[in-house]
Parts: C-alpha cells; sequence; structure tokens
C-alpha cells in the first residue's frame, strides 16, 4: 500500500498563525490516492462493502474518544497535542506547549483560536467535513461516499459532498481487526493534505460540557 509522503516535520512558527487551509486540515485525518475510484466502490463485492459498513457502525458507537494526535501539515509542518471527541459534533483540539493553538467545535460551530490572544475564527460546522467524522452514524450507502478500500491491515473509506464541500474530502484509515480509528487526513478545495494520526486512545469516557464550550464572548467582542 502507497503511503502519503511525509515530508520532515518543519518548526512552528513564532508567530502561532492558522491559516483557513490549515483549519481545513485539521478538521480533519492521507492516503487518497490509495483508495477505489467511485465507479469501482459502486462494484465492489458485498464482502468489502459488508465489512466497510461494519467498521463504520463501530466507530459510531463509539459516542466518546480522547488521546494523543500528532498533525502533519500540506506545508510539512508538525505538531502534536490532545483530542477530545464526543459524538455528535462536539471536538476539541488541545496543542501542546508552548502553542496557544486550540480547535472547538460544540455541535454548532467550529473555532479555530489563540488562547493567548483570544482571537477566534468561526466555520458552520455542517460546512465542515469535520461534520462527517463527528456524524452520529455514517452510513456507507449515502452519496456522500467516495470510495472504500479494504486491505489486510487498514481500511480506508474516503467521504465527501461536491454540494457541501466542494472538492474537499475526508479520508479515514481504521484498523481491518479491531476496527479502531487510526488515522484521517483532509484534503481541502486545492488538494493540499492534513493528516492527523491518532494513537493512546480511550473511548467511551465522560467530559465535562466545557471542554467543548466556544468562548462566544471573546468572538463577540472582536465583533463591536
Amino acid at each position: 500500500m502507497k503511503k502519503t509522503d511525509v515530508r520532515p516535520a518543519a518548526q512552528l512558527s513564532s508567530r502561532w498563525t492558522m491559516t483557513r487551509r490549515d483549519f481545513l486540515g485539521v478538521c480533519a485525518i492521507g492516503a487518497a490516492a490509495t483508495a477505489l475510484p467511485f465507479e469501482a466502490f459502486a462494484q465492489a463485492s458485498a464482502n468489502t462493502s459488508g465489512l466497510a459498513q461494519q467498521i463504520a457502525d463501530h466507530f459510531s458507537a463509539t459516542k466518546t474518544m480522547q488521546g494523543e494526535f500528532v498533525q502533519f501539515g500540506p506545508r510539512g509542518d508538525q505538531t502534536s497535542g490532545r483530542f477530545f471527541i464526543e459524538r455528535p459534533g462536539k471536538l476539541r483540539f488541545n496543542y501542546d506547549d508552548p502553542s496557544p493553538m486550540r480547535v472547538i467545535a460544540d455541535g454548532n460551530n467550529v473555532v479555530v483560536g489563540n488562547v493567548q490572544l483570544k482571537t477566534w475564527d468561526i466555520y458552520p460546522l455542517s460546512k465542515t467535513p469535520l461534520t462527517l467524522l463527528l456524524a452520529s452514524k455514517i452510513d456507507l450507502s449515502a452519496d456522500m461516499v467516495r470510495s472504500v478500500k479494504t486491505e489486510p491491515d487498514l481500511t480506508t473509506i474516503v467521504l465527501g459532498s461536491r454540494t457541501i464541500f466542494g472538492d474537499s474530502t475526508i479520508t479515514m484509515m481504521f484498523d481491518t481487526k479491531t476496527y479502531d480509528l487510526r488515522q484521517w487526513t483532509v484534503t481541502d478545495n486545492q488538494g493540499k493534505d492534513t493528516s492527523v494520526i491518532i494513537n493512546n486512545v480511550k473511548s467511551n469516557t465522560s467530559f465535562d460540557e466545557s471542554v467543548f464550550r466556544i468562548p462566544y464572548g471573546d468572538l463577540n467582542a472582536r465583533k463591536r
């Protein structure tokens, strides 16, 4: 299986800025080149489709997750931190010190911000590929499925909607035996990939509601 070519990691910029492209990558985790074309997927065997749906159902049934992540950006930058997910629609990325960056989704919106400067950018969650990762159920019979590829060690599922996300997609890679999510990649409209690899994952834990609270007060202050 071809693996995404990840260039040597670059040091983080001291300005700690994040572009919209970076955000789309975060909303993410690159293996699009390994996936079958949609036409081939449509003709895949019932066994392959059945396994993929079982994996998707297993992932959808995992209501909460937390663990560590390593993110590889489209410019070769590498960052790491801790993540928290609560289905449906909630996510938080805390980047390791000294980065003050945070990504928070509360079920309606997702924000990318600098907690030191109290500057935040806000996006409707439904308009980002992140909403597919955080959905209550991943239905592989829906129009969202671009391709599926099953191998002995990994099953790769590519989701996207041109009417909602344009050419942006999210590629999720699962362990074929355990059905556990290993990584995802978001490909933006310009074909740039941002990959997130997760590890030390704990499932079905409880979180305080403050974990996914968006600081709307800071956002409103910027508008005035």
